[in-house]
């Protein structure tokens, strides 16, 4: 796998190996896996504080450390009665925004002091690469301690200038809420949640953010208009306008990202940037986040610009097609529209 630069492997009884390359899966030249073989990869590899969950359940999440091989973010399930893995290649070495070729205005949100940017998209959309460039960002910067809430831990950071407490889901903390509240009393100038899945997690990163701590944290939404929604929609009926009033302080800015196929078969990111201005605050205490994506329109001073703004610059330059645009945006219509506009005469 790592010699076929593949970001993914699927371990499956009956079938040989699968790596995912360049977004498709590709066999593995071997024989079929023995769900003898999985059921002997789990064991041997599943941390002891989840062979509880894995009995109980038939499934668990957690990291393996392959030394030169590789650091692996790890799904072990049971699919038709057998186990299966699937097993996410993590490069432990954190990216710099240069790697990512990340626009210097997303690198420069860790600046940002307190509140909270939240990083969304769906799975595998490189959300993970996008904050770890950001911290190194702060590592590299800045004085602080940086506290990392992982299910499980991905990229490893070294000291440099921020001292990183990294903790992981199920080892180090029980959930993330707890980590959080627990994070609050360990004195730090940054937390990362690695995903914000539930109510109190949510409503304790935004606390955290109201008093003084740059939270970041994940969301599997697309476009920030939705984001915001999706925060205020886990709130009952009758904490919806506090909510609303505190997010509308405390954000600090939405990035929205698709990993979107190039036309020779590598990936690149597309990005939505949504930056916390007087305007947006308003409309998310009013309960008009409908119109924010008109704010990020016409917010590109701001280094604001909406995701499919960003899929249609890729296709004039030509790094991908038409389709690849069609298949991640947000409007449909409105980008077919678009590209017509654009598309060569004759």
């Amino acid at each position: 796998a790592v010699e076929a630069n593949a970001s993914d492997i699927h371990l499956r009884a009956g079938r040989p190996a699968l790596f995912r390359v360049g977004g498709s899966l590709v066999a593995a030249e071997m024989e079929p896996l023995t769900a003898e073989a999985l059921g002997a990869f789990v064991a041997a590899t599943l941390p002891a504080p989840f062979r509880a969950d894995w009995e109980r359940e038939h499934q668990a999440d957690y990291a393996l450390d392959r030394g030169p091989l590789g650091r692996y973010r790890v799904n072990a399930y049971h699919q038709r009665g057998t186990p299966g893995a699937v097993l996410r290649l993590v490069k432990t070495k954190p990216p710099s925004a240069a790697d990512l070729n990340l626009d210097p205005a997303i690198a420069r949100l860790a600046e940002a002091g307190s509140g909270i940017v939240l990083v969304c998209g769906p799975t595998g959309s490189g959300k993970s690469s996008t904050l770890a460039a950001m911290l190194r960002h702060l590592n590299e910067t800045a004085d602080l301690h940086v506290v990392t809430l992982e299910d499980p831990v991905e990229y490893l950071f070294e000291d440099r200038r921020c001292a990183f407490s990294q903790r992981e889901v199920g080892v180090d903390v029980p959930d993330f809420a707890a980590g959080l509240r627990a994070a609050l009393r360990q004195d730090p100038d940054v937390i990362l949640i690695g995903e914000m899945r539930d109510l109190e997690t949510i409503e304790a990163a935004v606390s955290a953010a109201e008093t003084g701590h740059l939270v970041f944290g994940t969301l599997h939404t697309t476009g920030a208009a939705r984001t915001v929604d999706r925060i205020l929609d886990a709130f009952p009926t009758g904490a919806k306008d506090q909510i609303r009033v505190q997010l509308a302080s405390s954000v600090v800015a939405v990035i929205s990202q698709s990993l979107c196929r190039t036309k020779d078969g590598k990936r690149v990111a597309a990005y939505e940037i949504m930056v916390r201005t007087d305007a947006i605050a308003a409309k998310i205490r009013e309960n008009k986040t409908f119109q924010i994506v008109s704010d990020i329109e016409t917010g590109g001073s701001r280094g604001m610009r909406t995701l499919d703004a960003d899929l249609l610059a890729l296709v004039q330059q030509g790094r991908i097609s038409p389709e690849e645009a069609t298949v991640h945006c947000q409007d449909p219509e409105m980008m077919r529209n678009r590209l017509r506009e654009i598309a060569p005469k004759g």
